[in-house]
């Protein structure tokens, strides 16, 4: 199992403290993550892409070129590219660079993100939200496959035998489709032959289960190595050795209250936080025993490769969020491995595992 962390770099009010950071002290922030990421042993650092004022990265590859400069090991990448509102060989471009700096470590993730203000923001229709990501998701691809390029669509100019420079380190990039957790994007990623990764943040820690399975019946049935193509799990927490369930509960109101009010959905309450921080719910919030007995949960349900964790809801404190990174290296993650063994064939993720501890 792969674990790793991603943020957007949550520059929100601390609903605990009333303070701001600003968005220059979170960019270090951000780097000082990753480095403590990098030296123990998590697998993936992911930055996310936003044009709020509550968010303090906008613009992902500069974000991951400085990290990536700053470590050795750990893969960093976009959680997620908002594909729909860009130019698609604009970045395969400026990933491919990031690849050759960072020597082969860089993955792009595309997907259509999980707020609208890019589409104003470059000039996009809500209109075309489903014909814009088919078409540029399309594109992507294509430019992975080869240099030279001929193409036609709606959105963009036409290619003729147009050359994509640069190359990636091994000639193609590591793609993921992200993915909310409708079956219409489970089977388009599927059908692509990528690696997806599914958002789980509520709900409980089998709601995508029969996505996951529908994931891998239609790759097979679309001729891709179904065994072969990774699945990943994106979710938010954190991992305190003391009181994290107390800790994080402000935290956590205080975005899903945000987040119900603009889009409509039941305000949040002190029962619903303990419903998803209770074993089986979607928050991966309590102590490195805790937090593991989660993931392996979900691994029995998902027979997930990658599980990663935003750890910094409304502004969860920097010391706090270096607390969660250090005890996923150190004490989740040899958990998870201990659990599920060090390495996961294809004929074991037939297998359902049981959580450390219990059943499911």
């Amino acid at each position: 199992m792969e674990l790793g962390i991603y943020s957007f770099g949550d520059i929100h009010k601390n609903p605990v403290t009333g303070e701001r950071t600003s968005p220059q002290q979170r960019m270090a922030h951000l780097l000082e993550r990753a480095r403590l990421a990098d030296e123990v042993g998590l697998h993936y650092f992911g930055i996310g892409e936003h044009h709020r004022p509550d968010y303090a990265v906008s613009s992902v590859v500069p974000v991951l070129a400085a990290a990536a400069a700053q470590t050795r090991s750990i893969h960093v990448g976009s959680a997620v590219t908002v594909l729909s509102t860009e130019d698609p060989v604009r970045v395969y471009q400026q990933f491919a660079t990031l690849d050759l700096l960072s020597n082969g470590r860089a993955e792009l993730t595309a997907g259509r993100g999980s707020f609208i203000e890019s589409y104003p923001l470059f000039g996009a229709s809500l209109d075309d939200y489903e014909a814009l990501y088919e078409e540029k998701v399309g594109l992507l691809l294509d430019l992975d496959k080869q240099e030279r390029v001929t193409w036609n669509g709606r959105f963009r100019a036409p290619l003729e035998d147009a050359l994509i420079l640069p190359r990636p380190t091994t000639d193609h990039l590591d793609i993921w489709i992200a993915t909310g957790g409708t079956p219409s994007s489970s089977v388009r990623a599927a059908r692509l032959g990528k690696p997806v990764i599914f958002a789980l943040l509520g709900g409980t820690v089998g709601n995508f289960a029969p996505h996951a399975e529908l994931y891998r019946a239609t790759a097979s049935e679309s001729g891709h190595d179904a065994g072969s193509l990774r699945v990943g799990v994106s979710g938010v927490g954190l991992v305190l050795k003391e009181n994290a369930h107390d800790v994080y509960r402000p935290y956590w109101l205080d975005s899903m209250t945000r987040i119900s009010a603009e889009r409509g959905f039941p305000k949040p309450s002190e029962v619903t936080y303990n419903m998803q921080a209770a074993r089986s719910g979607a928050l991966y919030v309590g102590n490195p025993e805790q937090v593991a007995e989660k993931i392996i949960l979900t691994h029995s349900h998902m027979r997930h490769d990658r599980h990663i964790l935003q750890l910094d809801w409304s502004s969860v404190p920097q010391a706090q969020v270096l607390e969660s990174i250090e005890l996923l290296g150190t004490e989740v993650l040899p958990l998870v491995n201990e659990a599920l063994g060090h390495k996961v064939s294809a004929e074991d993720r037939t297998l359902e595992v049981q959580p450390r501890g219990g059943t499911t």
